[in-house]
């Protein structure tokens, strides 16, 4: 039995359901809100690649490294983006939360507090993770923002720990959360989900 098995997740009209090739046209559309493959530190796919970025997706979690899911918007059914759970070490539960990215429409709105709430709600209190980490580019500010927002402290940086899509070494920054903290971080997100944001926006492209 893997230590993350299939399962689906939904709060406040946002749904994480397990990534496959059926999502393939809804991640495509999603990319191009915004030409997100074009920012250099994050791994979102280019169009061509999309299929090739699922493919891969699901053959990680066939050897129970990664488990990945669209995001999705439940009025609608549009594929807002995906995100993952990666880097799974059962014999000492931990798993870390990325490979995260939202169309532009759906930045700076609730979804992303949300599906970190029911990923991290589902890690600690239903996997019994001890431990939640999470990893940025060293240049990604907004993502290391957004992660010290949800209560995770910075362990250090990994220098010259990789390539980003454009060539270049990345430092990377990593963060975590034990389980100890969880309790606190998961009352400060639903504070926040309580203030006013803005609505989920139709994709102009």
């Amino acid at each position: 039995m893997a230590f993350v098995e299939p399962v689906s997740l939904s709060l406040r009209g946002v749904a994480l359901t397990p990534l496959d090739l059926s999502h393939e046209a809804g991640l495509r559309t999603a990319a191009a809100d915004g030409e997100l493959w074009r920012l250099r530190v994050t791994s979102v796919p280019t169009p061509e690649e999309t299929r090739a970025y699922i493919e891969s997706a699901l053959e990680q979690r066939a050897q129970g490294l990664r488990f990945a899911f669209a995001v999705i918007d439940e009025a609608t059914g549009r594929v807002l983006g995906s995100t993952s759970y990666h880097d799974i070490l059962p014999a000492v539960k931990r798993l870390e939360i990325g490979y995260t990215w939202y169309a532009r429409s759906v930045q700076r709105t609730h979804v992303n507090t949300t599906c970190k709430l029911m990923m991290m709600t589902h890690a600690f209190e239903t996997l019994g993770c001890h431990v939640v980490g999470w990893r940025t580019d060293n240049f990604n500010f907004a993502s290391q923002a957004a992660i010290e927002r949800l209560g995770a402290m910075k362990d250090g940086v990994i220098r010259g720990h990789g390539l980003r899509r454009d060539g270049t070494i990345r430092d990377t920054v990593m963060y975590s959360m034990r389980s100890g903290e969880w309790p606190e971080a998961k009352a400060q997100l639903l504070y926040r989900l309580e203030q006013p944001r803005p609505p989920i926006r139709e994709a102009t492209c």
